[in-house]
């Protein structure tokens, strides 16, 4: 066989896809040696027009929150180094320091602290610095966040029994106080810069439950929102979850008609398979492949392994990205990119 001609049937398969059988799928591995089929005369290189040419992504949905899309020709190290880079290393604005005035519900302050630096920011993290801890907050580096509430009781209703997170109030002069934390450093108040800020900003969703206050009970404290990444703390992660899976492939082995057909649409719970009419009879055909979700149930029993594989594309992956809404998750992964390719710019540099 020529460098220029493909492999033959059965090594494509092994190469291109995993099989998953009954007790445990074959072929998980991916074969990246160059030589692997030298013994063929098979090049197994991976040449950069090669991936150029391969490579795409495809749009499947989006939505103001959530997102999923195909990568199609990678491999599965680079698609795992994206689910990594969105879930640790995309930067947003979380609640880091709570400067708490008065707290007399039975929450404690510092758990009540760790509440609020859950809470996600709708704010652009791309329009402010980094804080380290010797620097001092100012409108580039700091948003600043005030709480005041009191129960109180009128008649049979209590007014703020509770405390939700559209009360946090975004402060864009900056702080209220000269107040000074358990480390001796003392916050006081800074102007806003109009032109570096969104006129939006407040926490992503309106009704998250923070406290529950009696009558006479009440909470005062300001709170400062900095740039972080969810390597450093969770609270900074922008996605509620960033995942993939290999596409799914589902192949009949032979034809499967009549009350084999019907039984086959029957077994699989994510209705994977279809019946179509055909002369003088019904036959199963593959109608969704992209719902299976390898809950095998269609090959287990006798003989079904010979008329039902299962497989994955080793080269395709279904990525969804469900944002915690600082950014659209379009804006998510693109930004995902860009510290990968920086990622890569440094290595090169260094072995230049």
């Amino acid at each position: 066989m020529g460098e220029g001609g493909g492999l033959p049937a059965h090594l494509e398969l092994q190469r291109t896809r995993v099989i998953c059988a009954s007790d445990a799928p074959s072929y998980t591995e991916t074969v990246q040696y160059s030589g692997a089929y030298s013994s063929i005369n098979y090049d197994n290189s991976l040449r950069l027009g090669d991936f150029r040419r391969n490579f795409h992504v495809e749009i499947k949905s989006l939505t103001e929150d959530d997102l999923e899309f195909d990568m199609i020709g990678i491999d599965a190290a680079l698609a795992n180094a994206f689910r990594r880079i969105l879930i640790a290393e995309v930067p947003t604005m979380a609640i880091e320091k709570v400067l708490i005035k008065d707290n007399t519900s039975v929450i404690q302050d510092e758990v009540f602290a760790h509440r609020l630096g859950l809470v996600p920011i709708k704010a652009d993290p791309r329009l402010f610095n980094e804080k380290t801890n010797e620097d001092v907050a100012t409108e580039k580096n700091t948003i600043v966040f005030s709480l005041e509430v009191k129960c109180t009781r009128q008649g049979d209703r209590m007014i703020n029994a509770s405390v939700k997170s559209d009360q946090l109030k975004w402060l864009p002069g900056g702080s209220l106080y000269s107040m000074t934390d358990d480390s001796n450093k003392t916050y006081t108040s800074f102007s806003c810069r109009q032109d570096t800020i969104q006129n939006d900003i407040a926490p992503r969703y309106k009704d998250i439950l923070l406290a529950k206050l009696r009558p006479g009970q009440a909470i005062e404290l300001e709170a400062h929102a900095v740039k972080g990444i969810g390597k450093t703390h969770a609270k900074w992660s922008p996605v509620a979850t960033a995942a993939y899976r290999m596409l799914p492939e589902v192949v009949l082995l032979e034809e499967i008609e009549d009350e084999l057909a019907e039984e086959l649409v029957q077994k699989c719970p994510m209705k994977v398979f279809d019946i179509e009419d055909i002369m003088g009879g019904k036959r199963a055909r593959v109608a969704a492949p992209r719902s299976c979700t390898l809950c095998r149930e269609c090959i287990r029993g006798d003989d079904w392994e010979k008329r039902v594989q299962l497989r994955r594309v080793k080269d395709h992956f279904i990525f969804t990205v469900e944002s915690t809404g600082a950014l659209p998750p379009e804006v998510l992964f693109t930004e995902a990119v860009k510290i990968l390719s920086a990622k890569c710019q440094r290595i090169y540099n260094e072995l230049s």
